[in-house]
């Protein structure tokens, strides 16, 4: 790999992962207060939250050839600006109906900058000869618990819906200053147009795309639903039931960001295996009918244990077949989105129909398949150090 000494590029990539999500964090903290206000029952609002996860997925499939054909640098400028608009429209949903368009209009918006962050890091490895993909996630995560934190604090002193305004506009104006600034990458313009069908993926990107989905499925889960779970077993009239989303960000980040020495020194496989051990012990802990400190501890274990596997995954992925890397990185983005936005729904018709608990123990079979299926990391090491 050819390797450089400029880091301007690769500072100015997790710039934009941590800004990405900034809004998002903001709205998940909000979730509980836009659930009282509209009176939902916990499937009502799973409902609502397909809405975000419906239009991800079909923007998906449009955003990866987009990506492609202007660049990710053009489409962070365009589309940074619109996120932070859309993400104020669940707030001034009127009932459930309204609330799954207006999640829509977040989850379309979301899909273009997810791809454009990974397909970026992703040439950023190759070009640069470097492991970022863990701390690129890392400081994904870190603006997560950033604009959940700093949304549940000024929520207390003005209305959530002017907080997140705040938050998400500034987050965009700084995005698309740090996206004018990004370098273009030589080799950058892909060198493949032909599109390949299902069949033609390699067998090894498809076992890595499963791999993610359970994980993902898990991640989606506690981001949706850890404040609602402390609220529950919280005493009542508490207003700190956010600061599980605030924990269980702030445990995944420290995952992502010791990942990628921890990836060089016992290998991709070895440590996806280990982490998805951790999330199935902190499912455990989450499954039983514990005291709220327990349950604080519990989202931080899940935290770590789903840290590393999608940026494993996106790093493990984008080299098979070098000339498809794009198309790798968007199939890999694509199952792993779905699985984060599968999760919380799914627990939210379980939790309604038995209990949140169980719905969080329904994850812990399929976290099982991915530590088989994290077998396929193994042919993706690299034989060259990296660091």
């Amino acid at each position: 790999m050819a390797r450089t000494t400029d880091r301007r590029p690769i500072l100015l990539t997790m710039a934009l992962f941590a800004l990405q999500p900034v809004a998002i964090g903001g709205w998940l903290t909000l979730i509980p207060h836009v659930q009282g206000k509209l009176d939902l029952s916990k499937s009502e609002l799973a409902i609502s939250l397909l809405g975000l996860s419906v239009a991800l997925i079909l923007a998906l499939q449009i955003a990866g050839r987009l990506v492609d054909r202007v660049g990710p640098r053009r489409v962070f400028m365009v589309v940074f600006p619109i996120q932070a608009v859309a993400i104020l429209s669940p707030l001034c949903a009127t009932g459930q109906a309204s609330l799954f368009f207006a999640l829509m209009t977040v989850g379309g918006t979301s899909a273009f900058l997810q791809v454009c962050l990974n397909v970026y890091a992703g040439r950023l490895e190759i070009a640069h000869g470097v492991y970022i993909m863990n701390r690129c996630h890392g400081f994904w995560s870190l603006g997560l618990g950033l604009g959940s934190l700093i949304v549940a604090l000024f929520s207390s002193l003005t209305s959530p819906l002017v907080a997140l305004a705040a938050t998400s506009w500034t987050s965009a104006l700084l995005g698309v200053v740090a996206a004018f600034s990004l370098p273009r990458i030589q080799g950058e313009k892909p060198a493949v147009t032909k599109r390949r069908t299902l069949g033609q993926v390699p067998r090894r990107v498809l076992m890595i795309a499963a791999m993610l989905f359970p994980v993902t499925m898990a991640e989606g889960a506690m981001a949706d639903w850890a404040a609602i779970y402390m609220a529950e077993i919280l005493p009542s009239g508490a207003t700190h039931a956010g600061l599980a989303v605030t924990l269980y960000a702030g445990a995944v980040t420290v995952g992502r960001f010791l990942g990628d020495g921890l990836k060089n020194r016992i290998g991709a496989m070895a440590l996806a295996k280990a982490t998805v051990l951790t999330a199935i012990a902190g499912l455990v802990l989450l499954a039983l009918p514990i005291p709220p400190l327990l349950g604080l501890l519990g989202f931080a274990i899940v935290g770590l244990g789903v840290s590393v596997a999608f940026p494993l995954g996106v790093s493990a992925a984008a080299p098979i077949q070098r000339e498809y890397e794009a198309s790798n990185i968007a199939l890999i983005s694509t199952i792993a989105i779905t699985g984060f936005l599968i999760g919380p729904p799914m627990i939210g018709f379980l939790a309604d129909a038995i209990h949140l608990r169980a719905g969080l123990a329904a994850l812990i079979p399929a976290l099982c398949a991915s530590f088989w299926l994290a077998n396929s990391l193994n042919h993706s090491e690299s034989t060259e150090s990296v660091h």
